[in-house]
């Protein structure tokens, strides 16, 4: 089984608002709302969404697109304190591989979240990851034989720590779809993704 981690709980300081809850212009949903769909759409059975505590509206999309809100309270120690609280509930339910998606890289389609996972069914890889035109993005799968150096990686480095150890255990997935590659952190990163102003 592998469990899907949706990482929402950055301060959206450079964006001004909440991420997870701007509109993804193309599907209509909340960004969150589209990264939990295209992963039910995909087969993932259980999607995880990490936040900070007490984001009300956050909570209130994620039960309604059907996925479960885990609480990060440390989300000032980066984004694999994220990865963490997402990767122990994921254990406890004896997954075999976590896929990680931030909530910023909003245009992630089901078709390659379906792409990784059935890549990595294929090979004996540790990690994969999707790229386009050679560049790596996300999502991002990492089976449970390397959980255990997600847990004592440095956080200031964050998984990126885990990838490079051995590059011949990474297997990089081309896919023909650059939204794999594209953060939207600001209002002008919005504006050039999907032509309209927040």
């Amino acid at each position: 089984m592998v469990a899907g981690l949706i990482l929402a709980a950055g301060r959206s300081t450079r964006m001004g608002r909440p991420k997870a809850l701007l509109t993804q212009v193309f599907t209509r949903r909340t960004f969150v709302a589209h990264l939990i769909s295209a992963s039910h759409e995909a087969r993932l059975t259980t999607v995880f969404v990490i936040g900070q505590a007490a984001n009300v509206e956050l909570a209130a999309e994620v039960d309604r697109v059907g996925a479960t809100l885990l609480v990060n309270d440390t989300p000032e120690r980066g984004q694999l304190s994220s990865i963490l609280v997402g990767l122990d509930a994921a254990e406890r339910l004896d997954a075999s591989a976590i896929l990680v998606m931030p909530v910023d890289v909003p245009l992630v389609s089901s078709t390659v979240i379906a792409q990784i996972v059935a890549a990595a069914n294929r090979s004996d890889a540790r990690i994969v990851r999707a790229t386009h035109a050679g560049r790596h993005g996300h999502p991002v799968l990492f089976k449970r034989s390397v959980f255990d150096e997600m847990r004592s990686a440095d956080p200031s480095i964050g998984a990126r720590a885990v990838v490079r150890v051995d590059p011949a255990r990474v297997l990089d997935v081309e896919v023909n779809d650059p939204g794999v590659t594209l953060d939207i952190d600001t209002p002008e990163d919005y504006r050039r993704a999907f032509g309209v102003e927040l």
